[in-house]
């Protein structure tokens, strides 16, 4: 679905300087306008060569295709590249890029790389480093549900830059609600022997694969050469964003509850740049690999890009070829959503023209440990299934013949003995293997149910465990112990309490932004705590998983935005102003994102514009407030203009009031606006400033609709 966005301004460009540039170019030969790789295998490369990507100056056909065809165009850069490349006797580029920007990825060396960075012809020279997926990292809440909805999204196109997808089974099925072939969408699936052209249908329409980057020579021998997912990350996020819908969720037995993507209608595109290698700590994403998957998926026309890999935080995006390229990204009017990060540092990707998107707390399965004659233990409990009464056992005392007494402690597979634990509940410790493992031993030595406790302060985690589980704190988990010492024939029941459902608050390890780059981030919210998604299948033919962190909210939100692109027309600047305007304030915060509401985002009746030129100046250093989201002034910028327009059907006077800042002033104050109608609304501080303040410009219409929100920050 290719819109015609009401904001869209007219390209701006220096033409004959462009033409300048591209004419003379060596002789044309003809090549397809999206990223492909060369011949030249990395592996042939001299040992002084390491990758570089190298960013010629200028934007790539995505944002010039109004000044020429597409296809000479990218021949032209081509020229141009070759051109620049002789000058230093590079060799043949391992990638080469004209849509989301002109450039290549090629083996250099450090003299060849220090020449073309002082080429006044070259945007960046940057070596190629691995980047990491957005992981999962444990949730401080549980699942419940998926979130999605019945229908949404239909005709539009979801692109994953990520770990690939699992195309079988009934999440990526095809459906008669899908509707007929998205328009615009140019995209291929490429086969492989474990990929067969049956794996594309009309729900996953696109499936593409870059390593030459990473190399296949470093890739992990198990590893599928194919857009095949194998670690189970690219399929979470495609099934929360875009699974079907009306599916009933089981592991082991277990009914987890119904599933649905937020957008079931859409469709799906992978183009898988994450790798796995024989040593886990090299796995990761490179950035060659990753440009080149964005360049892809900008020429094949997507309508949403997710990006769930991290390393771009702290940077700045006028020196990261990954955040160069979701700029041509975002001037091909596709909506651009990346995860914010997880854990300390600063948030990924903090440039206007992406929405990068954090977590929120979402609601929470508990459960109880019942003990006679002493106090219930609360803690998490994905099973609806309850356990016992039944003895209460130790790990650490019911080891089996051979095993250490840590690995019985910690409850390892193969460390229990089944004579002492079957029938019984078992008190197993954190860690040394993966938590799921745990009650995977349990069921081996025929146990009915665990208590999985942690031994340090951290997290309360909902798995998908084999038997049944209550998982508690460290306190709750010497208070176990001691309980026992004192009835060594103790029994408990294991029992749900069913799903609570808080208030949404920030994850505590999501991250925050920095003021300083002039942007709050991240710009919008999504639930990123214990979120029902699809897996790939496991050894024990499960296909479900319950995924955290900020990549399941960047999934939520992309899902989010293609339904709003499926029943609006909006351009993407629109779309992500609608989402962040109209987001639910978080934790009685005013001072930055909001949780995304797809419903009121879709009644928005005012909107915010930034034109295509803008965001090149701010790439530039001219790096004025051009944000859709949150906005930040202070002493050295105390006033600050945005562009609005009006989002609906019809004439409308808009109002706005100010909370909780008498020193902002709006002007004006009031606007009445035709369909498609916009103006400027200039913001500026009229007193002393207090770092920190915080405060809202609230917008109504006279019409109705949502009020849209402007979150405002002094900073420093």
């Amino acid at each position: 679905m290719r819109r015609q966005g009401v904001g869209r301004r007219a390209v701006s460009l220096a033409v004959p300087a462009l033409l300048g540039t591209l004419v003379a170019a060596t002789p044309v030969v003809a090549h397809p306008a999206s990223a492909s790789p060369a011949s030249a295998s990395p592996a042939t490369a001299a040992d002084d060569t390491a990758l570089y990507l190298v960013t010629l100056d200028g934007p790539g056909t995505s944002r010039t295709q109004t000044v020429l065809p597409t296809e000479v165009l990218s021949v032209w850069m081509r020229g141009a590249q070759d051109q620049v490349l002789a000058s230093v006797g590079a060799e043949e580029p391992v990638y080469r890029w004209t849509t989301a920007l002109s450039g290549v990825a090629v083996r250099l060396t450090e003299e060849q790389a220090d020449r073309l960075a002082a080429d006044p012809r070259v945007a960046l020279v940057e070596p190629d480093r691995v980047l990491q997926l957005a992981g999962t990292p444990t949730p401080v809440a549980g699942p419940a549900g998926s979130g999605g909805s019945a229908r949404g999204g239909a005709g539009t196109v979801i692109g994953f830059v990520d770990s690939g997808i699992t195309p079988e089974g009934p999440v990526f099925a095809d459906g008669p609600a899908l509707g007929p072939p998205p328009a615009g969408f140019g995209g291929e699936c490429r086969t492989a022997p474990d990929w067969p052209a049956s794996a594309c249908t009309s729900k996953v329409v696109g499936a593409q694969w870059f390593v030459d980057g990473f190399g296949a020579d470093r890739v992990r021998d198990v590893s599928s050469m194919s857009a095949r997912d194998d670690v189970g990350h690219g399929t979470a996020v495609a099934s929360v964003a875009a699974g079907n819908s009306g599916l009933t969720a089981r592991v082991h037995g277990q009914r987890l509850g119904s599933f649905a993507g937020v957008a079931p209608d859409a469709r799906v595109a992978a183009y898988k740049a994450c790798w796995t290698a024989p040593d886990p700590d090299d796995d990761g994403c490179s950035a060659a690999d990753v440009v080149s998957a964005i360049d892809r998926a900008t020429a094949d026309g997507v309508d949403v890009l997710n990006v769930s890999v991290a390393g771009t935080d702290g940077r700045d995006p006028a020196q990261d070829t990954v955040q160069r390229a979701l700029l041509g990204a975002a001037e091909a009017d596709i909506v651009v959503v990346a995860a914010a990060g997880n854990g300390r540092g600063d948030v990924a990707f903090a440039a206007p023209w992406v929405t990068t998107v954090g977590a929120t707390t979402g609601d929470v399965r508990r459960g109880l440990v019942i003990r006679g004659g002493a106090p219930r233990i609360p803690g998490v409990m994905v099973s609806p299934r309850s356990a016992g009464p039944a003895r209460l056992v130790v790990g650490a005392d019911a080891g089996a013949a051979g095993s250490s007494a840590r690995e019985a402690r910690l409850c390892v597979p193969g460390s229990l003995d089944a004579a002492a634990v079957a029938g019984g509940i078992v008190l197993c410790e954190r860690g040394g293997v993966a938590r799921t493992d745990k009650s995977l031993a349990v069921r081996q030595a025929d146990g009915v149910g665990m208590v999985l406790a942690n031994r340090l302060p951290g997290s309360l985690d909902p798995d998908l465990h084999a038997v049944p589980t209550v998982h508690v704190d460290a306190t709750a988990g010497r208070d176990l112990r001691r309980w026992l010492e004192r009835r060594p024939a103790g029994r408990v029941t294991l029992r749900s309490q069913g799903i609570a459902t808080p208030a949404p608050r920030l994850a505590g390890w999501s991250r925050t932004g920095d003021l300083r780059s002039g942007l709050v981030a991240p710009d919008v919210l999504g639930v990123g705590t214990g979120v029902l998604a699809a897996d790939r299948p496991g050894t024990n033919g499960t296909r479900w998983q319950l995924v955290s962190g900020t990549s399941v909210a960047a999934a939520r939100v992309s899902g989010a935005a293609a339904r709003l692109l499926a029943e609006r027309r909006w351009s993407a600047v629109e779309l992500r102003s609608a989402m962040a305007g109209t987001a639910l304030p978080v934790g009685g915060r005013t001072d930055g994102a909001g949780l995304v509401r797809p419903d009121a985002a879709a009644s928005a009746p005012l909107g915010v514009l930034v034109a295509d030129t803008d965001y090149r100046g701010w790439l530039d250093g001219r790096r004025a407030e051009l944000g859709t989201g949150p906005l930040v002034l202070g002493p050295d910028r105390r006033t600050t203009t945005r562009t609005v327009t009006n989002l609906t059907r019809r004439t409308q006077t808009f109002t706005a009031r100010v909370v909780g800042l008498d020193r902002l002033g709006l002007t004006p104050a009031s606007v009445t606006l035709a369909p498609g109608e916009s103006t400027d609304v200039t913001l500026g501080l009229t007193g002393p400033v207090a770092a920190g303040d915080t405060g809202v410009v609230e917008w109504r219409g006279t019409s109705g609709g949502a009020v849209v929100r402007w979150s405002v920050v002094l900073a420093r």
